[in-house]
Parts: C-alpha cells; structure tokens; sequence
C-alpha cells in the first residue's frame, strides 16, 4: 500500500500577506507544493490530500487537477470550526481554524494508509521525501511515529524571526520533547530566541520541526480524543490552537510509543515574509540548473 501526503494548506498567511499556498516560485508556474508533490510522487507516494478551507477549493482544483490528473490520485479535505466538536457551540468572534492537529483531524475519512503531513508553503527537499516514504513503508505502525529533523541554522530567515519546534532528541535518536520557541533569529554567529524561555541562546546544530511528520492512521483516534480534552479548556480562548506537537507530546508521555526523529540533508526554505520571495526563487533555479528538476514539472 503505498503512503499518503496530507498538506496543510488551510492557513491565511497572515505574515506573509497574501495566499502564499498559490503563488508561482518555479520558472513554469510551480507553487512551492508542486515540488512537494513532485517529490512525493518520485520516491512513491500514491496519494495527495490537500487540507484547505472550502473557499480556497475553486482555486486549488484549477491549479492542480489539471497538471496532476494522471499522475497521482488527489482529494481534498475542507477544515471547518465545526469538525470535530460536536454539540458545542463555537464563540461567535472565533475565526481562526483550531490549528494543525485539528487539520490531520479532519482528514480521518480520506486517509487510510500510513502518511506524511507536511505544509503547503515549506519546500522540503528530495531526501526528506525519501527517508519518509523508507520509514512509512517499512517501519511505521501505531506504537512508531516520525519526524523529519531539520539543522535550525539552515531554518532561519534573513528577514526576520521566526518561531520553530526545538527538539530534544535522546539517545536512541527518538524525539524526548518538542518545545515551541519563539522570535528565533542569528546574530555575529549565535542563534537567540527573544522569548522570555531559558537557555536564551541555542545551538545552531539543534533539530526542529519544521512540520513534517509521518503518521499510522491510529493517529486519528487518539488526537480525537486529545481534541475533546483542548475544546473543553480552550473553546473560549480567543487564539487557542490545537498543534501536532501537542499530540506528538502526548503520545510520547503517555507512554503510547516513540516519534524518531529521522535526519535528512535535504535543504529546507520557505516564505515567512514576502522579503523571502526571491531567495526561494532562486534557490529553486539553482536546483533546476543542478539538473535536480526540469524547468516545467508536470510538461
């Protein structure tokens, strides 16, 4: 059964300004997902599910059924304030999806294989793609989980902070704990976080999350249940949001199983600030010119 990519695509990009899911990057029209996908396809993933809001469907069906038809099979999940929260009433000023773990959720029905969930507006490289198809393929299960670690060093943007889950990795390579810090930027060679949390400076070499894990389908009852206990607390709070770290904590403490964090060489950039736009163009001419892509993907 060959493996899934779920991609959170349902967020407004309010840093960066506009729909950043959509915008072109490549020098034929390509969002930064289609190299996702590419990738995905190459190392043998069978399906993509795009987790959107139903407003954005029109969209993303016109940009991406007619390059992928043939190629992948596609589906498309609609993350809404009312999945998943039964009888509750949503406060009226809540506008804001409950956040990423909500958006696997929401996908319950469309995924019955193992799978990757990963952003819409991160490129993420071949060998990540790789080493998620390896481990989903032949060591995933419902007590092993897995993250893709990046370097934070090569995480960071020039154009201001940003915010990243910093793990704590043991001694069996498995993820101890994800900490979530914030306003992350490097300064004369030392990376600090200007957060208020101790250790105030950080490894460069530290791995973080930068959203890209890889799940059994028993995922979804437990952050189910996960989701009822975060609702009964936080249904009230303005800007709650129920994360995958969260689950992925949970999982780990509650003694369900392991997440390893798996290392990859691959190199990792994104569109935080609109400031970013332009290195990431030509970071993905610098791959084509390589000979790591062709000019037009799906051509």
């Amino acid at each position: 059964m060959k493996p899934t990519l779920l991609i959170l695509a349902a967020g407004m990009a309010s840093r960066y300004g506009s729909m950043k899911q959509i915008e072109s990057f490549g020098p034929s029209g390509e969002t930064i997902m289609d190299y996702s996908i590419y990738d995905a396809i190459r190392a043998g993933f069978g399906k993509v599910v795009f987790i959107i809001r139903k407003e954005f469907a029109d969209n993303f069906k016109a940009i991406f059924e007619p390059k992928l038809a043939g190629k992948v099979e596609t589906d498309y999940v609609y993350q809404e304030l009312s999945s998943f929260t039964g009888s509750r009433e949503i406060p009226a000023d809540r506008t804001k999806p409950w956040g990423t773990a909500h958006a696997v959720l929401c996908a319950r029905d469309q995924v019955r294989e193992p799978f990757a969930v990963i952003n819409a507006d991160d490129f993420y490289g071949r060998d990540a793609f790789e080493k998620a198809y390896s481990f989903l393929t032949t060591e995933c299960n419902a007590n092993t989980w897995s993250i893709i670690g990046y370097s934070l060093l090569n995480t960071l943007s020039d154009h201001g902070t940003v915010n990243r889950g910093v793990c704590e990795v043991d001694a069996s390579g498995n993820l101890a704990s994800i900490r979530e810090r914030l306003n992350i930027s490097e300064n004369q060679g030392k990376v600090r976080c200007e957060d208020g949390q101790e250790p105030a400076e950080i490894s460069r070499d530290s791995k973080v999350s930068m959203n890209f894990w890889c799940f059994p389908v028993e995922i979804f009852s437990f952050s189910e249940e996960l989701f009822n206990n975060f609702l009964d607390t936080s249904i009230y709070v303005p800007k709650s949001e129920f994360f995958i770290p969260i689950v992925a904590d949970e999982f780990i403490k509650a003694g369900k199983g392991v997440v390893r964090v798996i290392p990859t060489s691959a190199s990792w950039f994104g569109v935080t600030y609109k400031e970013d736009a332009p290195a990431v163009q030509a970071s993905i001419d610098k791959l084509i010119q390589s000979g790591e892509y062709p000019a037009s993907l799906w051509s």
